[in-house]
């Protein structure tokens, strides 16, 4: 099964709660319905951040990638 295609990516390595939050709050508005968007965060704190906003803000959380101290998680507008 392939990945599913990016739209934006969003770095926000190395910033924590709740910068990485707003920093996704921002990108978001400038993506379409459809679209997706890429989270790169350090914090651990994102694991229950990103996907809560998501819920909140209607949505979808696609899942996380580990990848050593990096994960990447993955939502559509």
């Amino acid at each position: 099964m392939s990945e599913p295609l990016v739209d934006v990516v969003v770095d926000a390595r190395r910033l924590l709660c709740p910068m990485p939050v707003i920093r996704v709050q921002a990108a978001v508005r400038q993506l379409q319905p459809g679209q997706t968007l890429e989270v790169l965060a350090t914090d651990p704190g994102v694991m229950h951040d990103i996907p809560a906003w998501c819920r909140v803000q209607g949505h979808q959380y696609l899942g996380c990638v580990h990848e050593g101290r990096v994960m990447r998680l993955t939502l559509k507008v």
